[in-house]
């Protein structure tokens, strides 16, 4: 197996510009939130060109597919050629303002505050 066709999942997310540094990104890996094909993966799991990468920063799922590899950190225009980005685009804003909000200091929700949030949730 040639090294060039190789990397590190870790490296190449840093790499990529998707993690600002590379422990983020093998803390990531380690709780769960990259996945390789499907699979969770482990910091050192080789990913190749055409491996699709899932990555999961701040709630949102960031879907891209390898298409070359680095393992050094590079610019924002070549780190942009290293993957395409197949994330579907974020929900409207008006369902993201369907969340009910409680006053600040209002304490625990109560059985009938919980029933009526999973009402509006559609649950």
């Amino acid at each position: 197996m040639d090294p060039a066709s190789t990397a590190r999942v870790d490296s190449w997310l840093w790499a990529v510009r998707l993690f600002k540094t590379r422990s983020l990104a093998t803390a990531a890996c380690r709780a769960g939130h990259i996945r390789l094909n499907g699979d969770r993966v482990k910091a050192a799991q080789a990913v190749r060109v055409g491996d699709e990468v899932r990555v999961r920063i701040s709630g949102m799922e960031r879907i891209v597919v390898v298409s070359r590899i680095v393992s050094k950190r590079v610019g924002a225009e070549l780190a942009a050629e290293c993957l395409v980005d197949k994330t579907p685009p974020p929900p409207p804003r008006t369902e993201a303002l369907l969340l009910p909000l409680r006053d600040r200091g209002t304490g625990r929700p109560t059985k009938r505050d919980r029933r009526e949030i999973e009402r509006l949730r559609g649950r």
